[in-house]
Order: structure tokens, then sequence, then C-alpha cells
């Protein structure tokens, strides 16, 4: 059974190193006794991950065209998550990513895109309601997963949505939307890209300073996920509540991709009270795994015009299923727990969190961790490490809880 509280902790100091010191048993339990503990850890705490793409892994499949949705009830062959194997994993709180892609901000129809997306969500629940529940709020979550259900709070993955008319960030909150990814591929009417070196507005347009603001008011969490250096940096400066970074890892091991968070950002973001939930895709976790899979990319797209093949020929999968094997580009779940070392060195235990991207991020997911039945064997890795049951409970939802709930109390009192 899940261990509940509607407790709110209270923040540490921030130069603190807070990692528990390792616990005798732990240094005294063989690799068998911390694999067994590990299951027993995810299944006792509440886990939530702050990205999760099913609803739009169900778009690519079709379901939103013909008006239905996967039936995630029972273990299928695809995809990272399911009930059954998110049951095996110990994940109780998968945020439901509402992903509004960049090319919205061109052909208009985001906010109906993304209100879509939401029914779509809410028809897992319709359809499935002895399995998953949406959740607006932490104690609803708790409820859930003391019903024996997996509760499907939301974030929407680009702002662009909102699109010019502020009382859209009300109208989202009261569609179950608990976080905002500010942007996302490309510069929004909101914030500047990571990914975009246009930097049409250096930073946050003035338009993004108000959003910011409601959001705080309405008691919506600001993901910094995908924004540029400067736009954080804005935020940071703009919030009266803390932020999240929902899917980002440390820039410390890719230096110079600004999709993750270098170390000053991650300190900032400690002042602010806020999480950065660490990605588990390889490109976010390792420069030598992000190169291969540029190196991969290069060679399929070459091998396509060389042989003069269509989009979506055979051979294209095939000869990229071959590279693959040969230069074998993924990460390891090792180095998901060395990210969790790098914000906890940095910050301390009580500012990092799980978010890992799952069927966001292709077939790039490191060895491990390939699906949400597989969260034991990052813990297992912290065990080894040291960390202390206190320490993983934090990772798996305490951190993210303060955060949302802060969220919410600030928003009560405005």
């Amino acid at each position: 059974m899940k261990f509940n509280s509607l407790s709110i902790l209270g923040s540490l100091a921030f130069l603190i190193f807070a990692c528990s010191p390792p616990q005798q048993e732990t240094k005294e339990m063989t690799d068998d006794d911390m694999r067994a503990k590990a299951i027993e850890l995810a299944q006792k705490f509440i886990l939530t991950d702050g990205h999760v793409d099913l609803p739009y892994k169900m778009v690519d499949d079709g379901h939103l065209k013909n008006g239905t949705v996967e039936d995630v009830s029972v273990r299928t062959e695809g995809g990272n998550f399911d009930f059954p194997r998110a049951k095996e994993g110990g994940l109780d709180a998968p945020f439901m990513s509402i992903y509004i892609p960049s090319r919205y901000q061109e052909t208009g129809g985001a906010k109906d895109f993304a209100d879509s997306l939401i029914t779509m969500v809410e028809k897992i629940e319709s359809t499935y309601p002895d399995h998953f529940e949406v959740a607006k709020d932490p104690a609803k979550v708790e409820k859930i997963v003391g019903e024996g259900k997996i509760a499907l709070p939301m974030g929407m993955e680009n702002g662009a949505p909102i699109e010019d008319d502020l009382a859209n960030v009300a109208y989202f909150k009261k569609r179950g939307i608990s976080y905002i990814t500010l942007t996302h591929g490309k510069d929004n009417q909101i914030s500047d890209s990571s990914y975009d070196t246009t930097r049409t507005w250096n930073g946050l347009s003035e338009f993004g300073e108000q959003v910011v603001k409601e959001m705080n008011r309405v008691g919506i969490m600001v993901d910094i996920s995908h924004v540029s250096d400067s736009a954080f940096y804005d935020v940071m400066a703009i919030t009266k509540a803390p932020a999240i970074a929902s899917h980002s890892s440390c820039r410390f091991f890719t230096p110079g991709w600004e999709r993750n968070m270098h170390d000053d950002m991650i300190k900032r973001l400690a002042e602010n009270e806020g999480v950065i939930q660490i990605n588990f895709g390889s490109s976010f976790l390792d420069s030598l795994s992000n190169d291969k899979f540029g190196q991969i990319r290069d060679k399929v797209r070459q091998y396509q015009e060389d042989n003069e093949l269509a989009d979506g020929d055979s051979a294209i999968s095939a000869y990229n299923t071959q590279l693959k094997a040969e230069l074998n580009p993924y990460s390891t779940v090792e180095r998901v727990a060395d990210h969790i070392d790098r914000v906890v060195e940095l910050a301390g235990i009580d500012y990092v969190g799980i978010g890992s991207d799952y069927d966001g991020v292709g077939d790039s997911l490191p060895e491990g961790l390939k699906d949400v039945s597989q969260y034991p064997n990052l813990i297992f890795e912290l065990l080894k490490r040291g960390y202390s049951d206190e320490d993983i409970e934090k990772i798996c939802y305490k951190n993210v809880w303060r955060v949302w709930n802060k969220v919410l109390e600030i928003a009560e009192k405005s």
C-alpha cells in the first residue's frame, strides 16, 4: 500500500547538502537485497513522473482522428506506458503531456488542439474508470492512489494555446492543467526557446511576463523546460511561486546544449524552491549519446539520398536499426543517477525529481529504463550510492508535492 501524506515539507537552507548519509542496513545489504528493497520502495512511496507523452502518442497512432483512445488498461506492445507496467514499476501519477507542436503557432488552432488532447485524457478516465482518474492537485492524487488507481495530472507542453488572451490561463486551469511549459521548439508569443536561435524576445516577451504572473495567480506551475537561458532568468526574476523543470537534465554532462540546465541555473532554481525533474532520454544524459544519435541521423539521411528512397521506406528503418546496433548510442540508468547526484551536490536533495519523457523520446531511452516498469532500477542505483529511504521518497514525489502545494497556496492567497 502506498504511503499517503498531505503535509508540505518545510524548505531547508539552500547551501546545506541535504542528502542523508548511507544507512547502515543498506551498507550491509547484498545487491539482491537492495533490488528487492528498491521494488518495495517503488510500491510503498507515491511515484510521480513530470512528463509522459501518451496523449500525443495516441495522436500519432490515429486515435484522435478516430475519436478513440488506446487501451492502456492492459499491457500494450508499443510505447512506454500502460497500466500493468506502471503498476509493476510503482508509477502512480504520470503527468500527461498536452503537447502542442510549434507548427500551431504558425497555422493557428493551438487552443483547439490542446482542448482535444485534454478531452482525450478525460476519455481515458471515462473509458477505464477502474484504472485511471484525472487529478488536479496532490490531495486528489493521494485519494486516487489510495483506491488502487493511477492518477493522471496534466501539464501543457508549449504555452502557444494561451494565444494572445491572458484569460486562457485561467481557462486551462479549469480544464485541469497543472503546469505549462512556456514554449517548445521555437520562440512563441511568450518566450524564447532553447532550440531556436532567433531570440525573438531575448528572454520573455512582455506578454510572457504577464502570463507568468497570471499562472502564479491561478495556481499553475511555471515550467522552464525548453526555454532559453535568458527566459529562465526572466522567470526567476518575476515568479512569486516555485517553478519546475518538468523534463530537463544537467548541462554538466552535455556541455553547450542549452536544452539542459547548467549548474548556476540549477542553483537558482533551488533558491526559488523549485525542482528539476531529470529527463531519461539518452541525448539528455550524455554528450557521447547525443553525438552518436547525430551520426546515425546523418548516415540515415545520406543513405536515403544515395538510394533515392521515399520517406517511410522499410529499407531506411532497417538501416537505422543496423546503425544503432553497431554504434550503441544508448545511455544507462547509472547516468540518470549521476544527474541526480549532480543536482544534490549543487543544491541538495530537496530540488530533484523524475521527468522521464516516456513516449516522447522515441527509442533513445537508456539501458535499464526502457519503460515505466523499470523505475525500481533507478531506485536500486540510488540505494547503492547511499541514498536513504527519506531521500528516495523526496525524489519520488515529495519534492514535487512541496512545489505543487506551494503554488496552490500562493494562488489561494492572491
